[in-house]
Formats: C-alpha cells, sequence, structure tokens
C-alpha cells in the first residue's frame, strides 16, 4: 500500500550507498575489517568494554545467555509485552521463562515488584526489555539482582543511543543486545550488536558466534593464522561487510537522529494531550531513544475500527505487541499465566508513525488523521 505516512522509514542517502560500494570494490564481503571497526565505534560510542556484532538481535539474547551458562533447568523472568524473541532466545538454552508483568499504563516497562514475586530457588536472570526506547527501572532492577545473586541481560533493541544517569543502555546489565532491523534507530536491514564489560563474556560470545573455532576466515586471510580448533559447540551467528558498513554510518547519524525523533514525539504529546487517548512516558528518566510512539485507546474502544480508520486515512500503524504469553505456543508451554496490567495494557496500544524524516506536515496530517478516527 502507497502510505501517506509509513509507521517507519529509513534514513539513507549517498554515504551509505558509498559504504555498501566501497566493500564490494574491496573484494571482501564475510565479518572482517569493517566489522571490527563498526565493533569498536559502536562499543565507544555507548560506554562498553566489548561489542560483538552479529546477524540478528535474536542471536545476541541467545549467545548472551549461553555465556551466562543459562541451560536446562533455569528459569530466566521476562516481560510479556515484548517481541517474541526475548523469550525465544531463553527457550534455545534449554531454560524457562517466568513472564513478569509491566509496571503500567505509565511505563510499559517491566514492574520491579512482578520481578520479585517471580523470583525462586530456578532463577538465573533477568532480561530487561527498554520498551520503545525508553529506560527500565534499571537501579532498582540491579538492586534485586545483586541481593539475589542474579545477571541482568538488557535487550536493548529500541534504545540504542538512550541514556539514564549519564550511562548508556546496554551497559548496565552483564550483558546487553542491541537491535539494527530494518525500522530500528540503527539500521542495517538485519544485524545486531552484544555489548559487555565482562572480559570472560566477550570471549565465549565471540567463539560460539562463529562455530567454536579459535580463528576466523579473516585471521587466516590476514595470515594471522593458519588453522584452527573447535573448543565449543557454536554457532554462524556472524554479521557480513556489507551490513557493517551500513551500520558505520548509521552509527553517525544515531545521535541527531534521536534527537530528532523527540522533537517529534513533544509534537505528538502536544497535538494529542487533550484528544482522550493515555501516552506512556509522559516522565521518562534519563535520556531515551524514542524508537516508537505508542498510544492507548480509551477503555471500550474497538482498536481494529481505530487501525481501519487510520488506514483509510493513509496513515500505517502497529501494535507493539501482542503479549508473548498469549501466543498459541506460549498458551500450550506456559496455561495459566496471568498478567493483569500487560493484558489490560496491550489490548488498547496502538503505535503511530515515528523516524527523523517526518516532515511538519506529516506530524499535522497523523495528529489530525487520530482525531479523525476517535470520533
Amino acid at each position: 500500500m502507497n502510505w501517506r505516512v509509513p509507521l517507519a522509514d529509513l534514513d539513507y542517502g549517498e554515504d551509505e550507498s558509498r559504504a555498501v560500494l566501497d566493500v564490494l570494490k574491496s573484494r571482501w564481503l564475510s565479518m572482517g575489517g569493517v566489522t571490527q571497526e563498526f565493533e569498536s565505534q559502536f562499543a565507544h560510542a555507548v560506554g562498553a568494554r566489548h561489542a560483538l556484532a552479529v546477524s540478528n538481535a535474536t542471536v545476541a539474547l541467545h549467545l548472551a545467555c549461553l555465556a551466562l551458562g543459562i541451560g536446562p533447568g533455569d528459569e530466566v523472568i521476562v516481560p510479556s509485552l515484548t517481541f517474541v524473541a526475548t523469550a525465544n532466545a531463553v527457550l534455545y538454552t534449554g531454560a524457562d521463562v517466568r513472564f513478569a508483568d509491566i509496571a503500567g499504563p505509565d511505563d510499559l516497562t517491566i514492574s520491579v515488584a512482578a520481578i520479585r514475586a517471580c523470583i525462586n530457588p530456578r532463577t538465573k536472570a533477568i532480561i530487561i526489555m527498554h520498551y520503545a526506547g525508553y529506560p527500565s527501572q534499571i537501579p532498582e532492577i540491579q538492586k534485586i539482582a545483586i541481593e539475589h545473586h542474579l545477571s541482568i541481560i538488557e535487550d536493548a533493541a529500541h534504545a540504542p543511543g538512550a541514556e539514564m544517569n549519564g550511562r548508556f543502555l546496554g551497559t548496565w546489565g552483564e550483558v546487553g543486545c542491541f537491535s539494527f532491523f530494518a525500522n530500528k534507530n540503527l539500521s542495517t536491514g538485519e544485524g545486531g550488536m552484544l555489548v559487555t564489560n565482562r572480559d570472560d563474556i566477550a570471549e565465549r560470545a565471540g567463539k560460539l558466534r562463529s562455530h567454536g573455532m579459535t580463528s576466523l576466515t579473516w585471521d587466516r586471510h590476514r595470515g594471522h593464522a593458519y588453522s584452527y580448533d573447535v573448543v565449543d559447540l557454536g554457532y554462524n551467528y556472524r554479521i557480513d561487510e556489507i551490513r557493517s558498513a551500513l551500520g558505520l554510518v548509521q552509527l553517525g547519524k544515531l545521535k541527531a537522529s534521536n534527537v530528532r525523533r523527540g522533537e517529534i514525539v513533544r509534537q505528538y504529546r502536544l497535538g494529542l494531550e487533550d484528544c482522550g487517548v493515555d501516552l506512556p512516558f509522559a516522565d521518562p528518566s534519563g535520556t531515551p531513544a524514542f524508537h516508537l510512539f505508542p498510544i492507548l485507546l480509551p477503555e471500550g474502544f474497538e482498536r481494529r475500527i481505530f487501525m481501519d480508520r487510520m488506514r483509510e486515512e493513509g496513515i500505517q500503524t502497529s501494535i507493539h505487541y501482542p503479549p508473548v504469553h498469549q501466543f498459541s505456543y506460549y498458551q500450550s508451554r506456559y496455561p495459566g499465566v496471568n498478567l493483569p496490567v500487560t493484558e489490560a495494557v496491550a489490548a488498547r496500544e496502538v503505535t503511530l508513525p515515528l523516524y527523523p524524516a517526518m516532515t511538519e506536515e506529516n506530524i499535522d496530517t497523523v495528529l489530525a488523521s487520530v482525531r479523525k478516527s476517535l470520533v
């Protein structure tokens, strides 16, 4: 469909085109020097000791779980109001998830009280997801983790460049996982990044990322190794040079792009403050990445009707997210999960368009369409 205002759009130009062509001219496409530069610059940008580029954020979460020793018999506390990959990555290890409720309609991140209620002798870690690019209640969650000797994995797929108390999201826990999917603030189409300040995690994740091998094809190409050993049951979770080249260009745009997203969010809030919808994250902690703009429809208003009316106006909307615990697979695996706040909020949530290239006309069109669609 030819949308008047799409949900998201790429901030791509000649710099991205040149970066890709430079890789093609180099005749080295698999993970190599460009990826190493991307990792180095990303680590510096977020203040992490290590950054490992991978094929997507799902595998970053999987590697994080494996590097922390999570496996059969363990449980990991996760939110249900997230993309299903957050939970899937835990199950890949043979461990189980324990779903926790969100804080409330004003804060769609995982609830501190719900985390406490989920802890049991099998609990090994907590995955916090910085929903829409807004910081979770990290200091309080850190206290819980220290008290119960638990690891923290940050699902920072929505949050590249976001900060709290002068520290970037993704660097508060043992591991942070970022997504570079096509609709993200920093986009390479597919791709992701694992960051950590722990040398042992970086070393194990680095080997697992590439078949458990002790040296890479790039090392042998440069004459730094002649052969390799396989020391662990690894995976092919590597990124390629084309995506890393795109990532380097996008990383240079990230700060300005996030600032522009914040400006659009402020205009949205002013334009929607008296039209009957609830607007989460009115008073966020720190500096968000402003990845998504979620609204909560008036209670009892049929979401499908609203989204259909927006579609008729040429405005693309979406839902973030159908709760994971309500999917058929998870209902059969974990029957009887009751998350009243998540379920109530998720039923009312609609995501409006948000991307740096939005014009003032785009913003006004969305605001007018929301008001018209609520009648």
